[in-house]
Order: structure tokens, then C-alpha cells, then sequence
């Protein structure tokens, strides 16, 4: 059952106050995809749970200040939108488990870079953000990405890197 509306209006602010645009049907999500086909186009799948409030939502924010910014930017909610959710997942993100929050950036309607809720959990937003930024300046160029262009954040250097998030570690 979805949380109530007025509950998680404030939370698809945090987005939309960016120019991100909110899609809420499968239609929706065909024309933002359509629209984007040649083009870069970030997809943020939004959550009530608290790695979103604390490090996705301030993260997205972060990395489209810094630049550079893809052509579109969409998000779904998930537990709320439904319908768009699932229809994106499947129609967009096969073979990608299903998470929230969760991000992927699209180059030429192909994913090239998705971000996991494992790679959000027990993680400041700058480091989240600069995952982000660097995958917009590989991809968000009208050149060709490089060669070792990244496909998922490296955390082999984050401090909780194969671990619980910091919040479970004193339960390991």
C-alpha cells in the first residue's frame, strides 16, 4: 500500500525543484525515453527510505550543480508510482536487479552507468555525487565516451567497501 501523497509530495520536491521531471505511467515513461533516444537522459528512481533522503536525493542535486548535465533528467517513486516503476525496470533496466533509490544515466537509449542502493547505503552524498560526476563527464560530451569510461561507481577505496554500511557495522 502506498504511503500517503501528502507524505511524499516533499520528497518528489527535492527532485522536481531541480527540473527534474517526474514520470508517473508507463506513457509517460515511453515519451521521456522517445524524447531522449539520442540523447543522455539521468533516471532517478526515488524511495521514502532513509539513503535516499540522506545521500541519493542531496547527491543528484550535488552532481547537476557541478555539471555537466545530461540532456533530460526523469524519476519515478517507487512504492508510488507504480506502474511507471515497473514498466521502466522492465522496459529499460533488464537484467538489473531492482533497487531503490537507484540511478542510471542513459546514452542513445542504452544504460551506461547505474548507481545500486548497495552503492548508496552507509555513503556520504559528495562521494555518491562525485560517482555521478564523473559518469556525466564521460558520457555527457558530444565526444565519444573514453575507453575505460566507469559503468558503476569503484568503491574499493570507500571506507565501508565489502562491508556493512556503517549504520550495521556494530551488528557484524
Amino acid at each position: 500500500m502506498p504511503y500517503p501523497k501528502s507524505m511524499v509530495e516533499p520528497m518528489r520536491k527535492e527532485l522536481t525543484r531541480l527540473g527534474i521531471d517526474e514520470l508517473k505511467s508507463p506513457d509517460d515513461v515511453d515519451a521521456a525515453f522517445g524524447a531522449a533516444e539520442d540523447e543522455t537522459l539521468l533516471l532517478i528512481i526515488n524511495s521514502v527510505c532513509g539513503c535516499a533522503a540522506g545521500g541519493a536525493r542531496p547527491a543528484v542535486a550535488q552532481a547537476l550543480e557541478t555539471g555537466p548535465t545530461p540532456d533530460h533528467a526523469v524519476t519515478v517513486f517507487a512504492g508510488q508510482d507504480v506502474a511507471a516503476t515497473d514498466y521502466v525496470r522492465d522496459t529499460h533496466l533488464p537484467g538489473i536487479p531492482p533497487s531503490s533509490p537507484f540511478m542510471a544515466l542513459f546514452r542513445n537509449g542504452q544504460p551506461v552507468y547505474v548507481i545500486e542502493r548497495k552503492h548508496i547505503e552507509g555513503r556520504e552524498p559528495a562521494a555518491i555525487s562525485a560517482d555521478l560526476v564523473e559518469a556525466l563527464q564521460a558520457y555527457c560530451t558530444d565526444e565519444a565516451p573514453p575507453s575505460d569510461a566507469p559503468s558503476r561507481p569503484d568503491l574499493s577505496s570507500s571506507p565501508n567497501a565489502g562491508g556493512l554500511p556503517s549504520t550495521f557495522q556494530s551488528i557484524s
